[in-house]
């Protein structure tokens, strides 16, 4: 029988989080972006987090940048600076609380000789736990020839690359804000032509995580495989493979409806906790982890997306000291109760 989702829960490996350097939010600004997916952009500090991730049991987290990246930097050479200070504070954060910190190096994938050189430094140097890489950056989605030097070095690496979604190349549709639609879309696209183009098939020691579910991959993967199929003629067993074989996040995507169709269908072990903090604010964490804790109470295959199957991939967390507030189970039960029935309208709620 499943434990108890507090017990289960008080471990949390969140592979989606995200940090927001002061340098980087000072950068995009000069370059006139103040949002990302149609959200401001939050505040964020590493007390904040703490307190965000003890909120919800989680032990660990791996941080990342979220969109737009590099993308609006005007040359070569400011990608490369604004990707090397991001990945040189994650560093720092990490090394200075590597019980609770990780980070996915960010790399300038408009400029692919570059991007492959950051790469290799944070990956070689910093200790970076992987690499995020947008699906599209500046309308050239992941799959692409010019990517294949990045991937041979991710392959030799085993690497973890964190596929995040970004805005659509295309404008946003009135009332839709992209992070509610536009993205699910975005890394389905990535995703779709990874397996298409067979970046899957010639890397296999990549470990590509799918934010938020994985899109609309779990749901569309048969509509998919059979589009593929008419224009490849693959077998439908092999792209079925690929697609299931990717690592998906439950970042806003922990539901009573969406987490049975998506255990269906990925691979076992290849589902892991996100949280998408703080763009998703501490309100929004707390009803999905709510409803992953009450999915977990009655379900044995979704136990191991707390933590085991993240320390798996990840294994320095898995030996990382973990929670052990003997307060932790009172302190999660009052603050799910306080927290959960809001949060929801406090999500949609205009920024």
């Amino acid at each position: 029988m499943p434990t108890h989702p507090f017990t289960n829960a008080r471990n949390r490996i969140d592979v989606h989080q995200h940090l927001l350097p002061p340098n980087y939010v000072a950068w995009l600004s000069s370059h006139g972006v103040d949002a990302a997916g149609g959200r401001t952009l939050p505040d964020w500090s590493i007390a904040a987090a703490l307190r965000t991730m003890d909120d919800v049991g989680t032990a660990s987290a791996i941080l990342s940048i979220s969109t737009p990246g590099t993308t609006p930097a005007r040359t070569a050479a400011e990608a490369v600076r604004v990707a090397s200070d991001v990945n040189d504070f994650a560093a720092e954060v990490a090394k200075d609380r590597p019980d609770r910190f990780g980070f996915f190096a960010s790399v300038p994938l408009t400029h692919t000789e570059q991007a492959t050189a950051e790469a290799v430094r944070a990956l070689d140097e910093s200790n970076a736990d992987g690499v995020v890489l947008l699906a599209n950056n500046g309308g050239a989605y992941l799959g692409r020839p010019e990517h294949e030097d990045l991937f041979a070095e991710l392959d030799r690496r085993h690497a973890v690359a964190f596929i995040h979604p970004a805005d659509l190349p295309g404008p946003a549709v009135p009332g839709i804000p992209p992070f509610a639609a536009d993205f699910l879309l975005d890394t389905t696209r990535a995703a779709y032509l990874l397996v298409r183009n067979g970046v899957r098939r010639r890397y296999p020691n990549i470990r590509f995580v799918l934010s938020h579910g994985g899109g609309f991959v779990p749901y569309a993967s048969h509509r998919m495989a059979l589009g593929m199929f008419a224009d490849t003629g693959r077998s439908l067993l092999d792209i079925l493979e690929d697609f299931s074989t990717f690592y998906f996040d439950t970042a806003l995507s922990a539901s009573a409806v969406a987490l049975p169709s998506l255990l269906a269908f990925a691979a076992p072990g290849h589902v892991l906790f996100g949280s998408d903090w703080p763009f998703a604010p501490g309100a929004a964490v707390q009803y999905m982890a709510a409803g992953l804790d009450t999915y977990a109470a009655t379900s044995d295959s979704a136990l191991g997306i707390d933590r085991d199957n993240a320390a798996a991939l990840f294994p320095r967390f898995a030996t990382a000291p973990t929670l052990t507030s003997p307060n932790y189970v009172a302190h999660a039960r009052r603050a799910i109760k306080r927290r959960v029935v809001r949060a929801a309208v406090k999500f949609v709620a205009p920024s």
